[in-house]
C-alpha cells in the first residue's frame, strides 16, 4: 500500500463524513458524520507519520487523539439522549434549546 492510496481511502472517509454531517437532521447521523470526517483526517496523519517517519511516537499520538475521540463522542451521544429525553426528538433544530 502507498501513500497516496492511504490518502485517496483518507479523502474518501473525509468526503463521506461532510457529505453526512451536512445532510443530516437527526443528530446521531451528524456526529458519525463528524467521526467519520476525524477519522479521516487521523488516517492521513498516520499515513504521512508510516511514510515519511515511521517512529511510535507519532502512533502514540494518533493512539491519544483517538482516545479524545472516543470520549467526546460518549458525550456528544449523551447529549443526543438527553435531548431525545426532554424534547421527544432527535432533530438538530430542537438542540438549539439546550444552549438556553
Amino acid at each position: 500500500m502507498t501513500l497516496e492510496t492511504v490518502l485517496l481511502v483518507a479523502a474518501a472517509l473525509f468526503s463521506i463524513g461532510l457529505y453526512g454531517a451536512i445532510s443530516q437532521q437527526v443528530v446521531v447521523m451528524v456526529m458519525m458524520g463528524l467521526e467519520l470526517m476525524l477519522n479521516g483526517v487521523v488516517l492521513a496523519a498516520a499515513g504521512f507519520w508510516w511514510f515519511l517517519s515511521p517512529a511510535p511516537d507519532g502512533q502514540v499520538l494518533l493512539l491519544v487523539v483517538l482516545t479524545a475521540m472516543t470520549v467526546e463522542m460518549a458525550m456528544g451521544f449523551a447529549v443526543a439522549t438527553l435531548l431525545h429525553r426532554s424534547k421527544q426528538s432527535d432533530m438538530t433544530d430542537m438542540a438549539t434549546d439546550l444552549a438556553q
